[in-house]
């Protein structure tokens, strides 16, 4: 059964179908997947495979279209009425009443179908999408630049050392009048020990150690604040490996605010009493939800991604304009247990994705000016960078 609140539409991709049929019944597709990820995932599979509720694959073969529609609408109403395919639906996945959701119109209930129905015909879709590598080349401060000149000032060092040994040698048998030098304080330990004292010897160690010290300290500068790797103990353990990976829950359902705010927003004790009203009640953690609004105090979960409050950043700008996919700063949350801060998000590391970025112009008239005149400078694709993504206002005013 679906569990959700109200429907959420998000951009498209402007390279998906713009309709298919449905049994009969012309739906865009488009929207249809929105909806159906949206609302519809966190409980039904498009093909044959029962979750929380039916696989839905040939639901529009299965049943009237004006049933359909009835039972998105207020299946408890049909249940109550006594309706035989509504009482058996009812019945054989333990009465776990679906969410209605009145505001469908027809159209879009065609268009959820109709995504049902592509999604059973071409099963290899899915798979060409591949995730975003969120480990992309960062500019985070001087530290490739020093590991190589403190490499270079080693091998001068030693070439420098073989160099002085091979002169005490040499100036040491001079002295001696061509001969041999036997004695004990003159032998190879004794040569090393003279040219480790040697004045350019000590200056070029001093600097070498002046160096890694102004390393060390530049290298910790650049780091205040990064807290990538981050994966801090929250009040209820939260597994987004089952929820969004093996359940396939849509990351706008619990983050609603993902495509309409700057904030994704954290999820609301009442989104995880939608499923959790009825499912492992008797769950210990799920126990805490409970507690949690029966005491009217809300569940104190620890925040993990923290900008500085000297930058804004807009999810709904990205999500929905951008097109950028979660994964693509928060990593492969689908396989995390525990939720960690992947990337490091410093200024550098946004700057980078800006300066490779293709700006996602399709279907978006504002843009279509713009990327004529960049294409007819032969400036190659639209970047961000293009657009003023580099320029220090868009993120600090």
């Amino acid at each position: 059964m679906v569990f959700a609140n109200t429907p959420i539409l998000r951009a498209q991709d402007a390279e998906a179908p713009a309709a298919a049929a449905a049994g009969g019944l012309e739906g865009d597709v488009a929207v249809g997947e929105a909806l159906f990820k949206s609302n519809c995932s966190s409980c039904h599979e498009t093909g044959t495979t029962k979750s929380v509720g039916p696989g839905l694959k040939d639901v529009h073969k299965k049943h009237d279209f004006q049933w359909l529609v009835k039972w998105i609408h207020n299946s408890q109403s049909m249940v109550a009425a006594g309706d035989p395919a509504a009482l058996k639906i009812y019945n054989e996945f333990n009465k776990i009443p679906m969410t209605s959701f009145p505001t469908l119109s027809e159209d879009e209930i065609k268009g959820i179908l109709a995504y049902i129905e592509s999604a059973n015909n071409q099963p290899a879709a899915a798979a060409a999408t591949g995730a975003v590598a969120a480990g992309a080349a960062q500019s985070e401060g001087p530290s490739t630049l020093f590991v190589v000149l403190l490499v270079v000032l080693v091998v001068v060092v030693v070439l420098l050392s073989i160099v002085l040994l091979v002169v005490l040698n040499l100036l040491s048998r001079s002295v001696d009048g061509g001969r041999e030098v036997k004695k004990s304080g003159e032998s190879f330990g004794s040569l090393l020990g003279r040219a480790a004292r040697h004045p350019a010897i000590l200056s070029a160690t001093a600097w070498v150690f002046v160096l890694l010290v102004v390393k060390v300290t530049l290298d910790g500068a650049f780091n205040v604040g990064v807290q990538q790797g981050y994966a801090p103990k929250q009040p209820i353990a939260f597994s987004h490996k089952l929820h969004a990976g093996e359940y396939e829950i849509d990351c706008n359902y619990c983050h609603t605010g993902v495509n309409k705010s700057r904030a994704a927003t954290i999820p609301a004790a009442n989104i995880c009493m939608n499923c959790h009203g009825v499912i492992k009640r008797e769950s210990p953690e799920i126990q805490k939800i409970y507690a949690s609004i029966q005491n009217n105090q809300p569940i104190e979960w620890v925040r993990v991604h923290n900008l500085p409050d000297l930058a804004y950043f807009n999810h709904s700008q990205h999500v929905n304009v951008g097109g950028v996919e979660c994964e693509t700063c928060h990593g492969d949350i689908k396989k995390m247990e525990v939720v960690e801060q992947r990337s490091s998000l410093t200024m550098g590391w946004c700057i980078d994705c800006h300066r490779t970025t293709d700006v996602n112009a399709k279907g978006n008239a504002y843009y279509d000016k713009l990327v004529q005149v960049h294409g007819e400078e032969g400036k190659g694709t639209l970047k961000v960078a293009d657009i003023g993504g580099l320029e220090c206002s868009k993120c600090h005013y």
